[in-house]
Protein backbone atom coordinates (compact mmCIF):
# COMPACT_ATOMS: atom_id res chain seq x y z
CA UNK A 1 0.00 0.00 0.00
CA UNK A 2 1.31 3.62 -1.23
CA UNK A 3 2.52 5.48 1.81
CA UNK A 4 0.43 8.29 2.91
CA UNK A 5 3.02 10.58 4.15
CA UNK A 6 5.36 12.74 1.39
CA UNK A 7 8.72 12.51 0.48
CA UNK A 8 9.55 16.02 1.01
CA UNK A 9 8.51 17.97 3.82
CA UNK A 10 8.47 22.57 3.76
CA UNK A 11 8.58 23.53 7.66
CA UNK A 12 6.83 27.19 7.97
CA UNK A 13 7.17 28.69 11.31
CA UNK A 14 6.10 32.25 9.93
CA UNK A 15 2.25 31.63 8.83
CA UNK A 16 2.60 35.46 6.93
CA UNK A 17 5.45 34.70 4.91
CA UNK A 18 3.75 31.78 3.38
CA UNK A 19 2.90 33.32 0.18
CA UNK A 20 6.73 33.84 -0.02
CA UNK A 21 7.18 30.33 0.31
CA UNK A 22 4.42 29.15 -2.78
CA UNK A 23 5.76 29.78 -6.22
CA UNK A 24 8.44 27.01 -5.07
CA UNK A 25 6.60 24.61 -3.35
CA UNK A 26 4.31 24.75 -6.53
CA UNK A 27 7.29 23.90 -9.14
CA UNK A 28 8.22 21.15 -6.40
CA UNK A 29 4.55 19.99 -6.61
CA UNK A 30 5.16 18.93 -10.06
CA UNK A 31 8.24 16.63 -9.49
CA UNK A 32 7.79 14.96 -5.96
CA UNK A 33 4.80 14.91 -3.11
CA UNK A 34 5.88 17.45 -0.85
CA UNK A 35 3.18 18.64 1.93
CA UNK A 36 3.70 21.77 4.20
CA UNK A 37 4.01 21.66 8.00
CA UNK A 38 3.21 25.16 9.31
CA UNK A 39 3.43 26.17 13.02
CA UNK A 40 1.25 29.34 14.29
CA UNK A 41 1.69 30.83 17.53
CA UNK A 42 -0.64 33.11 19.31
CA UNK A 43 0.28 36.45 20.64
CA UNK A 44 -0.05 35.43 24.08
CA UNK A 45 2.01 32.43 23.76
CA UNK A 46 5.81 32.44 24.06
CA UNK A 47 8.77 32.18 21.06
CA UNK A 48 9.41 28.61 21.98
CA UNK A 49 11.59 26.51 19.37
CA UNK A 50 10.97 23.47 21.74
CA UNK A 51 7.55 23.47 21.59
CA UNK A 52 7.59 23.23 17.83
CA UNK A 53 10.55 20.64 17.93
CA UNK A 54 7.80 18.26 19.60
CA UNK A 55 5.11 19.23 17.69
CA UNK A 56 6.76 18.56 14.67
CA UNK A 57 8.12 14.72 15.84
CA UNK A 58 4.63 13.76 16.78
CA UNK A 59 3.95 14.22 12.91
CA UNK A 60 7.11 12.76 11.44
CA UNK A 61 7.43 9.99 13.53
CA UNK A 62 4.17 8.55 12.29
CA UNK A 63 5.49 8.51 8.87
CA UNK A 64 6.94 5.26 7.76
CA UNK A 65 10.17 6.37 5.89
CA UNK A 66 12.67 9.31 6.26
CA UNK A 67 11.38 12.82 4.26
CA UNK A 68 13.40 15.54 2.47
CA UNK A 69 13.08 18.08 4.78
CA UNK A 70 13.01 21.92 3.71
CA UNK A 71 13.10 25.37 5.18
CA UNK A 72 13.59 28.56 4.59
CA UNK A 73 14.79 31.18 7.84
CA UNK A 74 13.76 30.40 10.89
CA UNK A 75 11.74 26.84 9.48
CA UNK A 76 15.46 26.51 8.42
CA UNK A 77 16.62 26.67 12.25
CA UNK A 78 13.77 24.26 13.03
CA UNK A 79 14.81 21.78 9.83
CA UNK A 80 18.17 21.96 10.98
CA UNK A 81 17.75 21.50 15.06
CA UNK A 82 15.24 18.90 14.30
CA UNK A 83 17.47 16.75 11.92
CA UNK A 84 20.28 17.20 14.99
CA UNK A 85 18.10 15.52 17.17
CA UNK A 86 16.33 13.21 14.79
CA UNK A 87 18.43 12.20 11.83
CA UNK A 88 16.91 8.80 11.08
CA UNK A 89 13.73 10.54 10.22
CA UNK A 90 15.40 12.76 7.89
CA UNK A 91 16.41 11.46 4.09
CA UNK A 92 17.85 15.27 3.58
CA UNK A 93 18.31 18.81 4.88
CA UNK A 94 17.84 21.88 2.20
CA UNK A 95 18.31 25.33 4.29
CA UNK A 96 17.44 28.45 2.58
CA UNK A 97 18.68 31.70 3.58
CA UNK A 98 20.09 30.30 6.94
CA UNK A 99 23.70 30.78 7.82
CA UNK A 100 26.25 29.57 9.46
CA UNK A 101 24.70 31.12 13.13
CA UNK A 102 21.23 29.23 11.96
CA UNK A 103 19.24 31.72 14.25
CA UNK A 104 19.92 34.37 12.71
CA UNK A 105 16.64 35.35 10.38
CA UNK A 106 15.12 38.47 9.08
CA UNK A 107 14.00 39.70 12.48
CA UNK A 108 17.76 39.55 14.15
CA UNK A 109 18.68 41.97 11.33
CA UNK A 110 15.56 44.32 11.86
CA UNK A 111 16.50 44.96 15.86
CA UNK A 112 19.75 45.27 15.17
CA UNK A 113 18.96 47.94 12.40
CA UNK A 114 16.64 49.33 15.16
CA UNK A 115 19.39 49.54 17.44
CA UNK A 116 21.62 51.29 14.77
CA UNK A 117 18.90 53.33 13.13
CA UNK A 118 16.09 55.10 15.86
CA UNK A 119 13.82 55.92 13.99
CA UNK A 120 9.54 54.86 13.59
CA UNK A 121 8.66 51.59 13.18
CA UNK A 122 7.12 52.25 9.84
CA UNK A 123 10.38 54.25 8.24
CA UNK A 124 12.71 51.06 9.38
CA UNK A 125 10.13 48.37 8.07
CA UNK A 126 9.93 50.08 4.59
CA UNK A 127 13.26 50.20 4.81
CA UNK A 128 13.61 46.41 5.42
CA UNK A 129 11.42 45.77 2.65
CA UNK A 130 13.61 47.63 0.46
CA UNK A 131 16.69 45.56 1.63
CA UNK A 132 14.74 42.29 1.66
CA UNK A 133 12.90 42.46 -1.59
CA UNK A 134 14.20 45.69 -3.88
CA UNK A 135 12.85 48.44 -4.31
CA UNK A 136 8.97 48.39 -4.84
CA UNK A 137 6.32 50.63 -6.24
CA UNK A 138 4.33 52.24 -3.33
CA UNK A 139 1.36 50.37 -3.72
CA UNK A 140 3.38 46.62 -3.10
CA UNK A 141 6.05 48.30 -0.22
CA UNK A 142 2.72 48.97 1.87
CA UNK A 143 1.78 45.76 1.39
CA UNK A 144 5.18 44.01 2.30
CA UNK A 145 5.47 46.68 4.46
CA UNK A 146 2.36 45.03 6.34
CA UNK A 147 3.49 41.39 6.15
CA UNK A 148 6.16 42.23 8.05
CA UNK A 149 4.78 44.22 10.83
CA UNK A 150 2.35 41.53 11.47
CA UNK A 151 5.54 38.34 11.08
CA UNK A 152 7.02 40.35 13.86
CA UNK A 153 4.45 39.54 16.32
CA UNK A 154 2.96 36.37 15.67
CA UNK A 155 6.41 34.23 14.18
CA UNK A 156 8.43 31.93 15.73
CA UNK A 157 11.41 34.10 15.63
CA UNK A 158 13.92 33.95 18.75
CA UNK A 159 14.99 37.30 18.44
CA UNK A 160 13.70 40.69 20.20
CA UNK A 161 14.98 44.40 20.46
CA UNK A 162 16.56 43.09 24.08
CA UNK A 163 18.72 40.07 23.30
CA UNK A 164 18.83 37.85 19.99
CA UNK A 165 19.91 34.35 20.02
CA UNK A 166 23.45 32.12 18.71
CA UNK A 167 23.46 28.98 17.73
CA UNK A 168 26.98 27.62 16.95
CA UNK A 169 26.84 25.29 13.71
CA UNK A 170 27.15 21.66 13.85
CA UNK A 171 28.14 18.81 10.98
CA UNK A 172 24.62 17.39 9.92
CA UNK A 173 24.32 13.70 10.02
CA UNK A 174 22.60 13.69 6.60
CA UNK A 175 23.21 14.89 3.19
CA UNK A 176 22.97 18.74 3.31
CA UNK A 177 22.24 21.70 0.43
CA UNK A 178 22.71 25.15 1.67
CA UNK A 179 21.52 27.90 -0.36
CA UNK A 180 22.39 31.57 0.04
CA UNK A 181 21.27 34.80 -2.43
CA UNK A 182 24.09 36.79 -3.80
CA UNK A 183 22.58 40.19 -1.94
CA UNK A 184 21.14 39.14 1.30
CA UNK A 185 21.72 41.26 4.10
CA UNK A 186 20.67 39.35 6.43
CA UNK A 187 22.71 36.26 5.85
CA UNK A 188 25.53 37.26 4.70
CA UNK A 189 28.25 35.87 1.72
CA UNK A 190 30.50 36.21 4.36
CA UNK A 191 27.95 34.08 7.20
CA UNK A 192 27.06 31.83 4.21
CA UNK A 193 30.46 30.83 3.37
CA UNK A 194 31.26 29.75 7.10
CA UNK A 195 28.75 26.68 6.07
CA UNK A 196 32.43 25.29 4.00
CA UNK A 197 33.88 24.34 7.47
CA UNK A 198 31.16 22.02 8.70
CA UNK A 199 30.19 20.39 5.11
CA UNK A 200 30.59 16.53 4.57
CA UNK A 201 31.26 15.09 1.22
CA UNK A 202 28.74 15.03 -1.08
CA UNK A 203 26.90 18.45 0.63
CA UNK A 204 26.42 21.33 -1.28
CA UNK A 205 26.59 25.23 -1.17
CA UNK A 206 24.63 27.04 -3.61
CA UNK A 207 24.36 31.25 -4.42
CA UNK A 208 21.49 32.38 -6.24
CA UNK A 209 22.78 35.02 -8.45
CA UNK A 210 20.93 38.83 -7.89
CA UNK A 211 19.16 36.85 -5.04
CA UNK A 212 18.02 39.04 -1.63
CA UNK A 213 16.75 36.73 1.55
CA UNK A 214 13.45 35.85 -0.26
CA UNK A 215 15.00 34.79 -3.47
CA UNK A 216 13.34 31.30 -3.30
CA UNK A 217 10.67 33.58 -4.58
CA UNK A 218 11.75 35.87 -6.72
CA UNK A 219 13.78 32.94 -8.53
CA UNK A 220 11.80 29.18 -7.78
CA UNK A 221 12.79 27.91 -10.70
CA UNK A 222 16.77 28.48 -10.46
CA UNK A 223 16.02 27.57 -6.86
CA UNK A 224 13.62 24.38 -7.64
CA UNK A 225 16.24 22.57 -10.19
CA UNK A 226 18.94 23.08 -7.25
CA UNK A 227 16.85 21.10 -4.95
CA UNK A 228 15.80 18.36 -7.46
CA UNK A 229 18.78 17.88 -9.21
CA UNK A 230 20.41 17.02 -5.13
CA UNK A 231 17.95 14.97 -4.14
CA UNK A 232 18.66 13.48 -7.85
CA UNK A 233 22.38 13.01 -6.49
CA UNK A 234 21.57 11.16 -3.41
CA UNK A 235 19.88 8.58 -5.46
CA UNK A 236 22.86 6.53 -6.33
CA UNK A 237 24.42 7.21 -2.74
CA UNK A 238 24.26 3.62 -0.37
CA UNK A 239 21.73 4.34 2.49
CA UNK A 240 24.51 3.32 4.55
CA UNK A 241 26.86 6.00 3.66
CA UNK A 242 25.02 8.20 6.27
CA UNK A 243 23.48 5.57 8.03
CA UNK A 244 27.20 4.51 9.59
CA UNK A 245 27.65 8.23 10.70
CA UNK A 246 24.28 8.09 12.90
Amino acid sequence: MMSQFPHALWVNVNPNLRRFDQPLLNILSQHTVIAEWEYCQTPDEPASLEIALVLLEDYLKQCDHPVHLLGHGTGGLISWLYTLRHPKRVKSLTLLSVGANPAVDWQAYYFEQLNLLPCSREILLTQMVYNLFGRQCPVITRKYRKILDQDLGLSLSPHNLYQRLHISPKTIPVPLLVCGGEHDVVISSNLWQKWKSWLKEGDRLWQCLKGRYFFHASYPHRVSYQIEDFWDSLVSVPASTYEESR
